[in-house]
């Protein structure tokens, strides 16, 4: 065989290989896949606040540390919203000065824990509901997580996951203009993983959880004035044309 033969079979190998991988994950992804029972794209705070409404719910990583105080006066704390939709509104966190900096703001229901030892707190009860917003990316054991979750959920209850979407549009847009050759990442400091719908979806599957629904949701109302108008611009574009580059995930397991 001559080396342009050679290198002609190298190729067509290659690509055949690659075709076999993507139509074989193209197939898990068809099978795992779930139905969502509204939009595909929704906005993260309004879906959590109505799966919440009139529910006992345990709120991971409630304080939002070092930005909860201003966090609260521009709106932006959940835990304030959660507190006024849900029956109960338990708050845990891993970080006392921002339980502190909560209590000042009146909150009392408020407990200070680890979210992958949830089991080791027994006095804190159990609850209708679990949020779960932007935490998992932080975790260093995330299946250890949601192992000790199963512990505080009642029967019939719901986990809910919110995290950053793996396939962010904007992100990937100033990744590329502005990753400096690799050596600068639009990350936030404390991530340690990111996840995309199937990622995420394998995961908690993996230890046990059923999906109910999944949803991706829009870079947020609430965010969107403080957001630069090039991310606003490249965000809803995008979206338009492919909800699944939305700005996060949202996984509700059970």
């Amino acid at each position: 065989m001559s080396p342009n033969e050679t290198d002609a079979a190298l190729v067509d190998s290659v690509d055949r290989m690659a075709a076999s991988e993507y139509s074989d994950a193209d197939m898990v992804r068809q099978h795992h896949s779930t139905t969502p029972s509204g939009p595909l794209l929704v906005q993260r705070t309004e879906f959590v606040f109505a799966a919440c409404e009139g529910k006992d719910v345990l709120h991971l990583g409630c304080t939002n540390w070092p930005y909860t105080a201003s966090s609260d006066t521009d709106g932006l704390l959940l835990h304030r919203a959660l507190s006024d939709v849900a029956r109960r509104c338990c708050g845990l966190d891993q970080d006392q000065a921002g339980l502190d900096a909560l209590a000042a703001l009146g909150f009392r229901d408020l407990v200070r824990g680890d979210v992958e030892r949830l089991d080791s707190l027994p006095e804190i009860g159990t609850f209708d509901v679990i949020v779960a917003g932007e935490i998992i990316e932080h975790l260093q054991n995330p299946g250890l997580f949601l192992r000790s979750a199963r512990t505080r959920l009642r029967p019939g209850g719901t986990l809910i996951i919110t995290t950053v979407n793996a396939y962010c549009a904007f992100r990937f847009i100033a990744y590329a203009l502005k990753g400096r050759r690799g050596n600068q990442e639009p990350t936030h400091p404390d991530h340690v993983a990111y996840y995309s719908r199937a990622t995420l979806r394998l995961l908690v599957e993996r230890e046990g959880w059923s999906v109910r629904d999944e949803r991706f949701y829009d870079l947020g109302n609430e965010h969107r004035r403080f957001a630069a108008r090039w991310i606003r611009l490249a965000n809803d574009l995008a979206t338009k044309v492919a909800p699944q580059v939305a700005d996060g995930v949202i996984v509700v397991c059970g």
